[in-house]
């Protein structure tokens, strides 16, 4: 009789550790699956720009250390060489340095246009238009060696269909804000 209470005893244990090692792998796959994914997760957000800032025009921003602020956006006409229908935009930017490690705080900079409909456009270099020697590109600024209070001019050249050129809007990404980036109005906005 006690070998049948025992064999009793020991199927009853047997099936509440079988009901509890289920009921953790609900627990435990999902959990798994965060920490697994949770990389992927963070390098996706570190270089996407998915969060708008808007920056209203004539005002500056915040943003990687120094205060940014759009202070012109006008298309180049009158090119030669240039595809049917596309139109260079040139996107100038004025910089007051506060946190000089640039080469950090600024590291993956990207300056870019955004249309009514999300379309995005990089900037190019195969539209050469002369510029005064005091004015740089976002990435050459990096190495720029400013120091902290120094204002910077930059300038981005971009080509886009016509088209685009009545809604386009200036944007711009580094990796030590996203996935925010600042997005700037335009003064007709």
């Amino acid at each position: 009789m006690t070998a049948q209470v025992l064999d009793r005893e020991s199927a009853t244990s047997e099936r509440k550790w079988r009901r509890r090692s289920l009921w953790s792998l609900v627990l435990l796959i999902p959990l798994t699956l965060a920490i697994e994914c949770y990389d992927s997760v963070k390098a996706l957000l570190g270089n996407s720009d998915l969060f708008p800032r808007r920056v209203a025009w004539g005002e500056s921003a915040r943003f990687g250390g120094s205060d940014w602020k759009l202070t012109d956006l006008r298309g180049a006409f009158g090119m030669s060489n240039l595809p049917p229908d596309s139109v260079p935009v040139l996107a100038d930017f004025q910089v007051k340095i506060g946190d000089p490690d640039l080469q950090n705080r600024w590291l993956g900079c990207k300056v870019m246009l955004i249309d009514k409909d999300g379309r995005r456009w990089s900037p190019i270099s195969i539209v050469s238009l002369k510029t005064t020697d005091n004015v740089q590109t976002c990435i050459s600024a990096i190495f720029s060696g400013a120091k902290s209070g120094d204002t910077l001019n930059l300038r981005e050249t971009f080509l886009v269909p016509k088209e685009a050129t009545k809604s386009v809007r200036p944007a711009l990404g580094v990796t030590s804000e996203r996935p925010h980036f600042l997005l700037f109005q335009l003064e007709k906005d």
